[in-house]
Order: structure tokens, then sequence, then C-alpha cells
């Protein structure tokens, strides 16, 4: 499907930018179909059969046991804290 001139004219208005003259538009409208010729070769290959891949290359992911790693001290920061109350610290109200 090709671009016309008009349709590049109204795109880059659509898009705010500012195409000076005539040999901008038809040198834009060159690069836009050339993109839209290479996205219709790609939409004509069937793919039916074809498993979804979540990345181009074999990788096995490398996860780590979900294990705590670090000691509870929340004890140890509320009893710093200027005001705390049921385990929660208490700030000034902000927003009235």
């Amino acid at each position: 499907m090709p671009l016309s001139n008009e349709q590049i004219e109204r795109l880059a208005k659509l898009a705010r930018l500012a195409l000076p003259d005539d040999e901008t538009v038809n040198t834009t409208r060159g690069h836009l179909n050339s993109i839209f010729a290479v996205i219709a070769q790609m939409q004509s290959i069937d793919t039916a059969g074809i498993d979804p891949m979540s990345h181009p290359q074999e990788l096995a992911a490398r996860l780590r046991e979900d294990v705590v790693t670090e000691t509870d001290r929340r004890a140890a920061f509320q009893a710093i804290a200027p005001r705390t109350e049921a385990g929660l610290y208490l700030v000034p109200r902000v927003i009235e």
C-alpha cells in the first residue's frame, strides 16, 4: 500500500514535523513505503505451527532459590524511630 504525498503531509502535520519542500516529502514517502514493503513481506510468511519464542537463543534462566538472606531488624529500626504505634511509624500530617 504505497502512500501518497498528501498522506505524508498529513502524517507530518499530525506528528508536528516540518517538511519544507516536495523533495523532502518524496524522500520521506520513499522511506515509509520501503518500510511498509518489508512489513508486508514479513506478514506474508506462513508461521502456522511455529511456537513463539521468548528469546532468539536457547538460554536457560539461572534462578536462585527464594530464601531469606537478611535478619529481621524491625525492632531495632523502630527503637530508634521518633514515634511508633502498633508496629507502624507515625509521621506528621501533610495533607489536611
